[in-house]
């Protein structure tokens, strides 16, 4: 009897922690929005072509506003917030200073989403489409997107420096970033692969092409050329991540990996003789699967720690909480 009142009470304390776990990612759903903002959807996209269109490096700069959101104590919103006398965001952190941009695209975003439908949609759920759209809009799958996120009414810097993996990582140090956000190293492989757009900047790629072995020496030549050695001149100066298509949403990233032409320490880390190899080369040669594995990676992504139910707010603009 003891024993079946004890297994009844693991039953139960698992049951708890199973709705503690799962709870809050399930009360997102794709239809979130269908009746109270009909018009999100077409809202969005127009503006992230248009801002595409302008400048075809926005698409990677509003896809890392995601990523930067999330790995921030939850996809919150709280990386869209300006610094006030009175309090201190995450845009100054280490990794998002001089870095993180487009937030000048999420205040049109905002503007136009709160004229059709106003104080409905948060910014944390705009940043979820608006990555989709992104991707989508330089070739990459679309997928439906989970919505339901309510908006910070905090932010931290100190967790925006130290949650953010930087790109000086070595492959253990990635692991377990992704691990302490419930992701998996297939999500970490797979997620790396929107490095197949946008650029970085020298001070973050230097080191790796003067100074380490594990590099294609035409590439590392050709990097260097706009990248000086010394610390200080063009630091700047940016290089596409994925050299070959960094306006192209494909599999090229993989690609480039396999053939030491990773921009990064930490983008080449990911095929080094480690435990990712394997999955490099099976992206590198299946773009159909890289795509399959973003997509569920991504939803993955979206579902750490939002804010739901009467948590949070909806702000009316995304700089500032109401």
């Amino acid at each position: 009897m003891a024993w079946s009142s004890s297994f009844s009470k693991a039953i139960l304390t698992l049951a708890c922690v199973v709705l503690l776990i799962g709870g809050t990612s399930a009360q997102l759903s794709i239809f979130y929005y269908a009746k109270t903002c009909p018009q999100l959807f077409p809202t969005v996209k127009s503006i992230v072509h248009g801002a595409i269109a302008k400048e075809a490096r926005m698409g990677a700069s509003l896809t890392r506003l995601f990523f930067h959101d999330c790995f921030v104590n939850g996809c919150d919103g709280s990386n869209l917030l300006d610094d006030t006398p009175t309090f201190t965001g995450e845009k100054n952190a280490a990794p998002n200073k001089n870095s993180l941009r487009g937030f000048d695209v999420v205040d049109k975003i905002k503007s136009a989403v709160e004229k059709v439908c106003p104080g409905v949609v948060s910014c944390a759920d705009l940043l979820a489409i608006i990555s989709r759209d992104s991707v989508e809009t330089l070739g990459g799958p679309g997928w439906d997107v989970k919505l339901g996120r309510r908006d910070a009414r905090t932010a931290s810097q100190a967790a925006a420096n130290n949650s953010i993996p930087p790109p000086t990582n070595n492959l253990n140090a990635l692991i377990s970033s992704f691990q302490n956000h419930g992701l998996s190293q297939k999500d970490l492989v797979a997620l790396y692969g929107a490095h197949t757009i946008g650029q970085a900047r020298c001070t973050n790629f230097r080191a790796r092409i003067y100074n380490e072995s594990n590099i294609d020496s035409s590439f590392a030549r050709t990097t260097k050329s706009n990248c000086p050695r010394m610390t200080g001149v063009g630091d700047n100066n940016l290089a596409g991540l994925d050299f070959q298509s960094a306006t192209s949403f494909d599999n090229n990233y993989y690609v480039n990996l396999v053939k030491k032409r990773g921009l990064l320490h930490s983008d080449q880390q990911l095929f080094n003789g480690g435990s990712t190899d394997s999955l490099v080369r099976t992206y590198a040669k299946s773009q159909g699967t890289f795509f399959k594995d973003f997509v569920a990676s991504m939803i993955n992504m979206g579902d750490i720690k939002p804010l739901t139910g009467s948590n949070g707010e909806i702000r009316k603009n995304c700089r500032r909480i109401n």
